[in-house]
């Protein structure tokens, strides 16, 4: 993400609604994405489908610090959004949990689009 770029928190519910160690797809103000519940007690966010085959990343396998691919095992950071082979990567987006136990995602301002990785683009 562009240091410069408007992002806009937004709250999904409780993190109880994602088992420990999985993820789960939410459309949020347009954008869709995957919130994963690690095993560490934090969270990670990034977009929801693969850029290879569109396999859907909730659907993944979820290690430490990373997501792999349910359809053709590619693993991608969830620090950095890049790919561990392969010359593509996923958008990944701030979250956390707040007091309560609810999931934060910061996502781009309404009126922009996540196109690939670390890319955007403004719709008219």
């Amino acid at each position: 993400m562009s240091p410069t770029e408007s992002l806009v928190e937004y709250s999904l519910g409780s993190v109880e609604q994602i088992p420990l160690g999985e993820g789960r797809a939410f459309q949020v103000a347009g954008h869709d994405v995957a919130v994963f519940r690690l095993r560490g007690g934090g969270i990670a966010t990034t977009q929801a489908d693969c850029p290879h085959r569109a396999g859907p990343l909730a659907d993944g396998i979820v290690g430490l610090d990373s997501i792999v691919c349910p359809l053709h095992a590619w693993r991608f950071s969830f620090a950095t959004g890049a790919a561990e082979a392969g010359d593509c990567g996923i958008a990944v987006y701030p979250s956390r949990l707040d007091e309560r136990g609810e999931v934060l995602v910061a996502l781009p301002a309404p009126g922009l689009v996540r196109s690939g990785h670390d890319k955007h683009k403004a719709i008219h």
